[in-house]
């Protein structure tokens, strides 16, 4: 007859109770009455567990989960426990997996009571995780499994419960204590809100203080430039006023200076005429007394020596009206007053 195995089997053949093969999915032709064989799983199995333990504060909890393991020793535990398998049906005569599964769950079992045990009820629902490291590290380091050369390679916890009445007891202080929370947290953000708009104000009013500052500051630097300027101002009035009351200080020096002149001047003036007007009364004096010495027709004589015509014409009319009743007839003729006219 010929068998084959699968690839992640391990295969033990006996022949008459010795072993003759030994492989990794072994096929082979065989006699049934003098062939046997041993089947070790090489892949990982997975085993489920529920365990209810005891905690320090005398609490029953429910621990849930599941542990991952491995046969590493394939002869050894071929040697300790029954594998082997009908060739005709494949199937195992003892069962040895459940066996070997059973064996590990109680170890593990009693690893996580020695743990639950020294903890209390809160502790041991809040540390499932530290709880699965540490089984699982006691669990490598087992010497029962390395015997049987079986490593556990995962160990993993997915519920930790109480007891219906407890849950709820636990339920309702937590549920108190997260109102609590909510409470706090509502209070704590009323307070938040209060001192933000504490500092919002505060800002406010520093805001207004710091510009209120701000326009001191300006108004006294716009009063301080005021004054300045009011004082340039002055300053520019009183050195203008200075300068107005020196100039018209020179310009009435100046006018006295002129006036001053003037008078000079006049007074020099009237010197000068008063000497013309004595150099002329001499003169004039000098020429009547000369005229005095002299006989009146001289004189007469002298007048008319440069006299124009008509003004010696006009003087023999006038001899003559002077003399006019001693002159019995005289004729003027037209063209001696027509010569007169055109001249």
């Amino acid at each position: 007859m010929f068998i084959k195995f699968l690839p992640n089997e391990y295969v033990l053949r006996y022949r008459k109770g010795r072993l003759v093969s030994k492989g990794v999915g072994l096929s082979f032709h065989y006699l049934e009455r003098f062939t046997s064989c041993s089947v070790i799983p090489i892949s990982n199995n997975d085993a489920d567990f529920i365990f209810n333990e005891t905690t320090a504060d005398y609490q029953n909890v429910k621990i849930q989960g599941q542990l991952t393991y491995r046969i590493r020793d394939y002869e050894k535990i071929a040697s300790l426990m029954n594998f082997t398998v009908n060739l005709k049906t494949k199937q195992y005569n003892d069962n040895p997996m459940s066996k070997l599964s059973k064996r590990i769950i109680n170890i593990a079992e009693v690893l996580v009571k020695n743990h639950v045990d020294s903890i209390n009820l809160t502790e041991a629902i809040q540390s499932s995780e530290k709880l699965a490291v540490n089984a699982l590290e006691q669990l490598k380091a087992e010497k029962e499994l390395l015997t049987l050369g079986v490593e556990v390679t995962g160990f993993s916890i997915l519920a930790v419960g109480a007891n219906t009445e407890t849950s709820r007891a636990l339920e309702a202080k937590t549920r108190e204590e997260i109102l609590r929370q909510s409470d706090d947290a509502l209070y704590e953000r009323r307070n938040a809100s209060i001192e933000q708009e504490r500092k919002v104000k505060e800002n406010e009013l520093n805001t207004e203080i710091s510009v209120e500052e701000k326009k001191k500051k300006i108004k006294e630097t716009e009063i301080s430039t005021q004054r300045m300027v009011l004082e340039k101002e002055n300053e520019l009035k009183r050195i203008k006023t200075q300068s107005e009351v020196e100039r018209e200080k020179i310009k009435l020096e100046a006018q006295i200076e002129l006036e001053r002149k003037r008078g000079e001047l006049a007074q020099l003036k009237l010197e000068n005429e008063k000497k013309d007007a004595d150099a002329q009364a001499y003169r004039i004096s000098v020429t009547m007394e000369a005229y005095n010495k002299l006989s009146a027709d001289v004189l007469v004589a002298l007048a008319t020596l440069n006299m124009e015509p008509e003004k010696m014409i006009a003087s023999a009319f006038e001899k003559l009206a002077v003399n006019s009743e001693k002159i019995g007839t005289l004729n003027i003729t037209p063209d001696l007053l027509e010569s007169l006219k055109v001249r």
